[in-house]
């Protein structure tokens, strides 16, 4: 079916006031739904073509469309248009300094652990010794792995498909390749090990989600995109932290330690964001490492095409606080864990067994801090649906639709 068939109710009317002008592939988002909609999705031989229409349809490279739309006024329409082209350092710039993420060349796991395992921070020297900081590029991949097929968000293309579609895109949201398995695929090694293209860094000290070995949720992924491509405001998975490493081109990102009622619309609402308290926002450039703390919200976006690796990661601080988020998380919101395989039926039994046999201590504490946060917010409920106010020393109790939406 062609795309003009789909524009009833899509505001093509002369009472909406912004004109769409002359485009040479019109409407590629609603081409883009059709493709996704269409049995080309599963087909890893698909070459991109140009544009979402073109590809549909398998179209020679010199055939395109040219539609002159002087006379269609529509908000809806050139929306995406405005989108797919703006200025994205307009927004990295002009960074308040109260806002600016700190910057370090690096950090001794005791630092972190003491003063930094619940702030993020971007650490300037911490990967230059990386084999995959001084080999990948996008060059690279064409070179040594066009055929390899990776996965970008609902579809499997050869980077040969996906880079041509880094490069001749108009999307508002670009797909953004994001492949757990791509060291497999790839057959490079990781760790230290001496072929190996990166290793965990050493400041972040010992990760505890390691002692689930095989039984490990997904946790590491390569992430490449073009610019415009990126994550819209969410948490990392099942309460972790993680660290974020460019390998090439640049990524801005805006962090809040709580999300309320922030927008996630760069466009209509960063300024905005700014001033709420608590905002921290940088650039991660071409190696550097960024670190996000476990709970943190965070919407990243790629000012360039680029590489980055990411792994997230249960650090292990004298608070104790990012393993006590991870053990309620997977003990009081099953629903909601992820990236483990089917074969790990209750894991947060799994990983308690874990904690319990290479370190009890700390389970045992992490255990009574949940209990002691829980027993808090019970008497902070029961007083308010009593109608008393905050006691001397109490916060005003704030609701969080996130904790209590279950």
């Amino acid at each position: 079916m062609e795309p003009r068939y789909l524009l009833h109710g899509h505001g093509l009317d002369s009472a909406t006031p912004t004109r769409v002008e002359a485009t040479g592939e019109p409407y590629d988002d609603l081409w883009k739904a059709l493709y996704l909609e269409s049995k080309l999705v599963k087909d890893e031989n698909v070459k991109w073509k140009g544009s979402w229409r073109s590809t549909l349809l398998q179209l020679p490279d010199d055939r395109k469309s040219h539609i002159i739309c002087n006379n269609v006024f529509s908000d809806v329409l050139h929306r995406p248009f405005v989108c797919s082209n703006v200025n994205l350092l307009a927004f990295a710039t002009g960074i308040p300094t109260a806002n600016q993420i700190s910057r370090f060349e690096n950090l001794e796991y005791a630092d972190f652990a003491a003063n930094w395992a619940e702030k993020p921070f971007i650490l300037t020297q911490c990967v230059k010794d990386w084999p995959a900081l001084k080999q990948w590029s996008i060059e690279h991949f064409l070179d040594k792995y066009k055929d390899v097929v990776f996965r970008a968000e609902s579809v499997d293309w050869t980077f040969e498909s996906y880079a041509k579609y880094m490069e001749y895109n108009t999307d508002e949201s670009p797909l953004y390749l994001f492949d757990r398995r791509f060291a497999e695929k790839m057959n490079v090694s990781v760790g230290k090990e001496p072929e190996a293209v990166y290793w965990r860094p050493d400041c972040f000290g010992p990760d505890l989600f390691e002692l689930l070995g095989k039984e490990r949720p997904a946790h590491r992924w390569l992430i490449i995109g073009p610019e415009r491509s990126g994550s819209t405001f969410h948490k990392d998975p099942n309460a972790t932290s993680a660290w974020n490493a460019v390998i090439q081109g640049a990524k801005y990102w805006i962090m809040f330690p709580r999300m309320r009622s922030i927008a996630e619309w760069l466009l209509e609402f960063h300024a905005e964001g700014r001033q709420v308290p608590g905002c921290i926002e940088g650039v991660c450039a071409a190696g550097e490492i960024l670190h996000v703390p476990s709970g943190w919200w965070h919407l990243v976006v790629n000012l360039e095409s680029g590489i980055a690796l990411t792994q997230n990661f249960i650090p292990e601080s004298p608070s104790l606080h990012h393993l006590t988020e991870a053990i309620g998380f997977l003990r009081d919101k099953p629903a909601q864990v992820t990236g483990f395989t089917r074969e790990v039926e209750d894991p947060y039994k799994l990983f308690e067994g874990r904690l319990q046999e290479k370190h009890p201590e700390l389970l045992e504490k992490a255990l009574e801090i949940l209990e002691s946060k829980k027993a808090g917010k019970k008497r902070k409920w029961e007083a308010a649906v009593a109608g008393d106010g905050p006691q001397e020393g109490e916060g005003v109790l704030v609701l969080d639709l996130e904790e209590t939406a279950m």
